[in-house]
């Protein structure tokens, strides 16, 4: 059996010729794994990160393959280049048809970045505004897909939190940032949605990755226990976190779906918190805030309030 991804996600037979996709922290890990695939599928992919060299080196595969491929860097610890990767996808393409927020990372000192805690900032204020410099460029029938995590269920939504490190601790902060993401992913959908574009927003759990390089962002102990899990049976693969990418972003059975958390690739309900619609309505205009921009699809109303369950 083949552990190539698109065939872990049943997608291999799906012709993505004419497709242009961007997928964010694509030079290593799922990311990776991914922009590979989708370039053997057929898409013209643009591979982004950091590192200009390993962003060359997965080009240089891509095309070995008979894929086509750019890079473009950028740091997503700075508005500026995020802004300026919007920019350069805009000028490089007609559209984009896949948009895939999967960069991100959990880092073990707190920094402060423009003022904002630094794993907010690089898990879910990049992707917003990434997302929010693109939302005019994204053909109709396009997807948007953003990587988040089960870690989501240990956190609850603190809007005061991205702007101290007091008692910071990495995987709190981790986890707080991707209940953003969920968040984030449903309440796009639904502001997409109230403004009739056929465009869908989903987030996702990749597994549990040890392969994923995910673990050098962990104090040395656990970075060495991260390695070890390599070993233990029922741990997902890069390959297998990559598939559950490729599942939402060009099966059939997803292509309507919008505002959902999918993990076994599976549409999934998530933790309460990431359920509570005033919590990302408030998490999607301060995030605006926090980053000194329009608030973007500002116009689409916000839900009703629910009201209170009986007692």
């Amino acid at each position: 059996m083949s552990t190539r991804p698109e065939s872990l996600a049943t997608v291999s037979d799906i012709d993505c010729t004419g497709c242009v996709a961007l997928v964010t922290g694509s030079t290593s890990g799922i990311g990776r794994v991914a922009a590979h695939a989708l370039g053997r599928l057929g898409a013209k992919v643009i591979v982004h990160g950091r590192d200009r060299a390993a962003g060359e080196e997965v080009v240089r595969a891509i095309h070995e393959d008979g894929g086509e491929a750019t890079f473009v860097a950028a740091d997503f610890t700075e508005a500026d280049e995020i802004r300026a990767l919007a920019e350069t996808v805009r000028a490089r393409t007609d559209g984009l048809d896949l948009l895939l927020n999967n960069a991100g990372g959990l880092f073990r000192q707190g920094r402060l970045v423009e003022g904002i805690e630094r794993t907010f900032y690089v898990n879910h204020l990049a992707p917003y505004l990434l997302t929010a410099d693109l939302l005019g460029h994204l053909r109709e029938g396009a997807r948007v897909v953003t990587t988040a995590s089960e870690a989501h269920r240990g956190a609850q939504l603190d809007l005061e939190r991205p702007q101290a490190l007091d008692g910071y601790s990495g995987m709190g902060a981790y986890a707080h940032s991707k209940l953003a993401n969920v968040l984030f992913a449903s309440e796009l959908a639904r502001r997409l949605e109230a403004t009739d574009r056929s465009i869908t927003s989903n987030s996702l759990h990749p597994g549990f990755v040890p392969g994923s390089q995910f673990g050098r962002f962990l104090p040395g102990p656990l970075a060495g226990l991260f390695r070890m899990l390599d070993l233990v049976p029922g741990t997902s693969s890069v390959a297998d976190g990559a598939a559950e990418l490729l599942h939402v972003a060009v099966s059939p059975d997803t292509e309507e779906v919008s505002g959902r958390y999918f993990s076994g690739q599976s549409p999934t309900r998530p933790a309460a918190a990431a359920r509570d619609r005033e919590a990302a309505v408030r998490l999607w205009r301060r995030s605006a805030e926090l980053l000194k921009m329009e608030e973007p699809l500002s116009d689409v109303e916000a839900p009703p309030e629910r009201p209170p369950s009986a007692s």
